[in-house]
């Protein structure tokens, strides 16, 4: 039986040490029922992820003691493990977000107060240095506060594997039933920082770890781009959107050879109120509004945005003088997958059984293209900690070798030092490849639309439709059951060909009505495929009380693509309308 959300009220409201912030905050919405159990309804949902949501009291926010809670839960599951618990190190990173510090310490001290050693950096850097420092330090596990891309109000708690991949569904579920064992989150003890340094249960992760991070990233490069830039230098406009890859994209670009490079400086400090964006989201066009501004008066060949943490990499590209096309995430992932495909087969290093792996609902192209060059492509479900726990699998089993992993949310991945998606490689990847065209006399622009004329004109685009609150999860869950109970049987005059239903497993084929099963771990959500036309997916958010409908086509012409895409959009929303009353 759910416990009234009045009990975690008062038990909040009566506790004498609660934060002084935390207590004015609890103050401000006395007599607001609705928002207090908004906040006291539920814990936080704690997914495979980790946790996020907006900043405040109660037990369904990110506050001090929520964090303090999700900490004594990895701590008491990695003390399971059996060994001395001092030699367990925990890498701890965080972003430029509202108390991304002080719950970062508060990490910490919890881990400390459980005798296992905290290695905190020390000071703010992106998400996929946390990745990389896991490894490079052998660490049991890692955590990064952060919220990404989502708004100001916004912060949240990831969790990293001994891999340095963000934690699978079944480690996830272990360490939430250790949350749940763990108590009262007002109570959960913690450790004085000068003690846990005096004992060296704190360590601090200085200059060392980015070195070497910055030294793989420089082990990627291809020769081309070497030798384009001693003859074409791109001009470039970046920004890092408030957040934290300011150093080290400048740094590896100069590094580089990249000598035409300008920062919008309005959005190079970090700043916890992102004061110039809406949200520092990199998907959104919005997001480029200034550097745009920026790129028209140096007639920039290339913008890159980077998000709060560094994981994820918008672009914009320059179509003609004063012109640039703001791309979407699928046609970024093509650039790149291009450019190395071409460039490692023409220098010979294309490796033997070399595989790309991309999420179910990034762009068919990449298999396209793939399947052009002999590379195989992999297909998991959403969420870059599976194509992560592809490149460990690889690893394990020599049956391929990873190349690129890519998804449609503007995330990319080459070099498998990191294993997570890393706008800072992806960033130093897509300035080669410029100069790679520049020195061609080309450009990225029209090298993406000879690709189009050669592979097919395809065309993706993504709706989310935001169900907050209490009925929120419900609402969204019911939408999915009325779905699988109600299958469509054609979408815009095309045949459903198959549905993936991911989260019973199977895969539904229309030429001979029977199924068979899915290689993948259990997920809610819906694919239909719509023979060589196209395709439609539909699942929950993990990280947001929204439901995502994915939706791609293929067609002869630019033209023919977006009116399919559109036509398709349509029908399914419409359906979708008839399955559940207003």
């Amino acid at each position: 039986m759910t416990t009234d959300w009045r009990v975690h009220y008062t038990r909040w409201n009566e506790y004498s040490d609660l934060e002084p912030e935390l207590r004015r905050q609890l103050e401000q919405l006395a007599g607001d029922e609705k928002k207090l159990e908004d906040c006291f309804y539920k814990p936080i949902a704690f997914g495979t992820g980790g946790m996020r949501g907006v900043m405040g009291p109660g037990i369904n926010r990110i506050n001090v003691y929520t964090i303090r809670k999700a900490t004594a839960g990895l701590a008491l599951h990695l003390l399971e493990q059996g060994t001395d618990p001092a030699a367990q190190k925990v890498a701890i990173a965080y972003d430029s977000r509202a108390d991304s510090y002080t719950f970062a310490l508060e990490t910490a001290k919890v881990l400390g107060h459980y005798g296992l050693t905290a290695c905190l950096f020390e000071q703010l850097c992106p998400t996929p240095l946390l990745s990389f420092a896991v490894r490079h330090l052998g660490a049991s596990a890692g955590v990064v506060i952060t919220a990404s891309h989502n708004p100001p109000e916004y912060n949240g708690y990831k969790i990293y594997g001994a891999d340095g991949g963000q934690i699978p569904p079944e480690a996830a579920a272990r360490i939430f039933a250790k949350i749940e064992e763990a108590g009262d989150e007002l109570r959960i003890g913690t450790s004085e920082v000068s003690a846990l340094i005096n004992n060296g249960l704190l360590q601090m992760i200085g200059d060392e770890v980015f070195a070497a991070y910055m030294a793989c990233q420089k082990q990627l490069r291809l020769p081309a781009a070497e030798l384009a830039l001693r003859t074409h230098q791109p001009r470039i406009v970046f920004s890092p959107l408030h957040g934290t890859t300011l150093a080290p994209i400048t740094q590896g670009l100069q590094a580089f050879g990249f000598t035409q490079v300008k920062v919008v400086s309005e959005q190079a400090k970090p700043d916890p109120l992102f004061p110039t964006v809406a949200t520092p989201n990199p998907e959104e066009p919005e997001s480029f509004r200034l550097a745009l501004m920026q790129a028209r008066k140096k007639g920039a060949d290339l913008i890159i945005c980077t998000d709060p943490d560094g994981d994820r990499l918008g672009v914009a590209i320059r179509t003609g003088p004063n012109q640039h096309l703001i791309l979407n995430g699928n046609q970024t992932g093509v650039l790149l997958l291009d450019y190395l495909l071409s460039q490692e087969k023409q220098a010979g290093t294309l490796p033997a059984q070399a595989a790309v792996v991309k999420t179910v609902v990034t762009s068919e192209m990449v298999r396209a293209i793939a399947s052009d060059y002999g590379v195989a492509t992999i297909d998991t479900l959403t969420g870059f900690k599976y194509i992560g726990e592809k490149i460990h699998e690889f690893a394990q089993s020599g049956a391929h070798a990873f190349l690129f992993g890519l998804e449609e949310s503007c995330g990319y991945l080459r070099g498998e030092f990191v294993r997570d998606k890393d706008a800072v490689q992806a960033a130093f990847l897509l300035a080669d490849a410029c100069a790679c065209q520049l020195a061609q006399g080309s450009s990225l622009h029209r090298r993406l639309q000879e690709l189009y004329e050669t592979y097919g004109y395809f065309r993706e685009d993504l709706v989310s439709i935001t169900y907050p609150g209490i009925d929120g999860l419900e609402t969204m869950t019911a939408i999915l059951a009325a779905l699988r109970s109600k299958p469509m049987a054609s979408v815009a005059g095309h045949r459903v060909s198959s549905i993936d239903d991911y989260l019973h497993g199977k895969r539904w084929l229309s030429a001979t009505n029977e199924s068979e099963p899915l290689p993948l771990p259990a997920s809610d959500g819906l694919k239909y495929t719509l023979g060589e036309h196209g395709w439609f997916c539909i699942r929950p958010s993990g990280t947001e009380p929204k439901i995502k409908l994915y939706f791609g086509v293929k067609d002869t012409s630019e033209k023919a693509a977006l009116q399919s895409l559109a036509d398709i959009k349509k029908a399914v929303l419409a359906y979708l309308e008839q399955l559940l009353p207003a």
